[in-house]
């Protein structure tokens, strides 16, 4: 059985985030697919508001469900959760998180464990061509989508 983990805040959940959680689904069909999900404490460093957890969990929930895949989510208190005590066949990364994949690989290999394989989903790019991100979104530049938000003059 194919094992599948993805790790984020995914707040607000924008397009960017949903490819990742898409690709996450397409690999574990028929498998299982653990989404790690960041805890209150651990957001209390985000630039921006980040909404409460169990919030967050419902969305992400919902989303995954939507793709006709029934998920396990975790909470994460750190940066690696379960991927560096379990095994996986894949971890999907954006090009943000690729660092700490490429951590968790590095502990795993020390441990005398096997590397997940890393699976690279790109930036999702708004409409001026730069990556949707929920920095951006906060600030009021963009929607969840990557458009450009009209501004007031």
């Amino acid at each position: 059985m194919v094992r599948v983990v993805i790790g984020g805040t995914f707040d607000p959940l924008h397009d960017g985030h949903k490819a990742l959680l898409v690709k996450a689904c397409e690999l574990s069909r028929g498998g299982e697919l653990v989404v790690g999900l960041t805890s209150d404490e651990m957001v209390k460093s985000k630039a921006h508001k980040v909404s409460d957890y169990r919030s967050r969990y419902d969305q992400v929930m919902q989303f995954i469900r939507e793709q006709g895949i029934d998920p396990v989510i975790i909470k994460l208190d750190d940066p690696y959760g379960p991927t560096i005590h379990d095994d996986f066949d894949y971890l999907i990364a954006s090009p943000e998180t690729q660092p700490t994949a490429q951590d968790i690989n590095r502990i795993r290999r020390e441990k005398g464990m096997r590397p997940i394989r890393i699976v690279p989903v790109d930036y999702v790019l708004a409409e001026d061509g730069l990556p949707i991100s929920a920095t951006r979104i906060s600030r009021g530049e963009i929607d969840e989508h990557g458009r450009i938000m009209k501004k007031c003059l």
